[in-house]
């Protein structure tokens, strides 16, 4: 199930750079860089996506919430739906 990060990376990527935001996967992890600091963190729990955001942590259940859906909830956090 690592292929929901991939999918989910495609559909944010192109609009995140334009924002000046860089994405640096790792096993498991995408982190969304901008400035040389870590602004959000999503991590493949398995079952679930963690999201890391100020401080918040979010789950979302991966049968539930397809990369689809979650994409634009990111893409809102930085103004870039």
């Amino acid at each position: 199930m690592a292929d929901y990060l991939e999918e989910l990376k495609e559909k944010i990527s192109s609009k995140l750079n334009e924002k000046g935001i860089k994405i640096l996967p790792r096993t498991g992890m995408i982190r969304l860089v901008k400035d040389n600091e870590i602004v959000m963190v999503l991590t493949d729990k398995g079952d679930y996506i963690e999201m890391s955001y100020k401080g918040q942590t979010y789950k979302y259940d991966k049968w539930y919430t397809k990369p689809e859906h979650l994409a634009p909830v990111i893409l809102r956090q930085f103004g870039a739906e």
